[in-house]
């Protein structure tokens, strides 16, 4: 065989290689967010009950009510028990299923959760969704400028990663023991690459994914699901409420379809807009950037400069020029 039939040969084998990864890529998504609204998992099979962490309002909110939609009773932990008590009487009148309700404040450490666990005991978990979450700040803001620094370290550690390690560990064990179990942890895009003017929030979102993975790995032989959620723009009080459009879904709307992808994916966006944007190859000028100064972010991108600052190259993103500019930017407009 001659030198160009080789290259004919390999070239062929290369292009059809891609081929087939797109294709099962194209047939993965269109399961997942086609299918999926037609192909969906009876929850009902993992266990009577689903436990969710910060139920009280956004994603949280709209995971309990969803989950009790589709015939679950819900187990809600928040810090509020008036808006604790407030959902469970919206889940029970409108949906008809039993709650229960913990107050919690997941800022304050290890010691809340052998209060948790006793409340927990005698009920039959199929279901746990770590969704209790903090940001550091409201604005873009290098590490040394979080308010109150010392104590917010501590605190989003405890709420953005300890929870999610802790309330794992008390559901987990009745799973194994009954063989099926499912387990959902939101993460971020945030978490996707570093993220500079929002480190302790983006590292860690890190763990919550890293983690999710490794679990599912470790327990996907014993029946136990673990899918990790990593949306982008979602209109809640952590965001603002800011105004929903074609990229930024309602709470209600973004779960019914993240909660479709359950059984389809392991690791998920959550929803096909996201989704989109993620894998989408933008070009656009988000920056125009002369000399020192940035010229013109347009109106309708003002929502989205954190998810559009994501698709950035590694190598600008994390620049010094870059960074100072994002906050020289955040004193006049806090991003959403």
């Amino acid at each position: 065989m001659s030198f160009t039939n080789m290259l004919a040969l390999f070239g062929g084998i290369t292009i059809a290689l891609y081929l087939l990864k797109f294709t099962w890529r194209c047939w993965c998504g269109f399961r997942e967010f086609f299918l999926s609204e037609y192909w969906q998992a009876d929850l009902r099979k993992y266990g009577k009950w689903a436990v969710v962490t910060g139920a009280t309002s956004g994603i949280g909110k709209a995971y309990a009510c969803e989950l009790a939609q589709r015939g679950l009773d819900v187990v809600l932990i928040g810090r509020s028990n008036d808006k604790l008590r407030m959902v469970a009487k919206e889940i029970e009148s409108k949906y008809g299923r039993h709650t229960h309700t913990i107050q919690a404040d997941f800022t304050a450490g290890g010691s809340i959760y052998p209060a948790i666990d006793k409340d927990l005991q005698g009920l039959e978990i199929g279901i746990l969704v770590n969704n209790v979450g903090m940001t550091c700040s409201d604005h873009f803001a290098y590490f040394l400028e979080m308010p109150e620094i010392e104590q917010t370290i501590s605190q989003i550690i405890n709420c953005n990663t300890l929870s999610v390690s802790q309330m794992t560990r008390l559901v987990l064990p009745g799973m194994v023991e009954r063989k099926t179990g499912l387990i959902i942890n939101i993460s971020s895009e945030m978490g996707a690459r570093p993220q500079p003017l929002l480190a302790m929030y983006s590292a860690t979102k890190v763990f919550v994914t890293y983690f999710s993975q490794c679990l599912h790995a470790e327990y996907k032989s014993k029946g136990i699901h673990v899918q990790c959620v990593a949306p982008l723009m979602v209109s809640t009080n952590m965001t603002h409420n800011m105004k929903v459009s074609s990229i930024v879904k309602s709470a209600s709307a973004f779960v019914h379809e993240a909660v479709n992808t359950v059984g389809h994916s392991s690791y998920t966006s959550g929803c096909l807009s996201h989704t989109l944007q993620v894998r989408a190859k933008v070009h656009c000028n988000f920056f125009q950037i002369f000399g020192c100064k940035i010229l013109t972010i347009p109106p309708s991108l003002s929502l989205q400069s954190v998810a559009l600052a994501l698709l950035l190259p590694d190598w600008l993103r994390m620049s010094t020029f870059f960074i100072s500019r994002l906050r020289k930017l955040s004193k006049t407009r806090k991003y959403e």
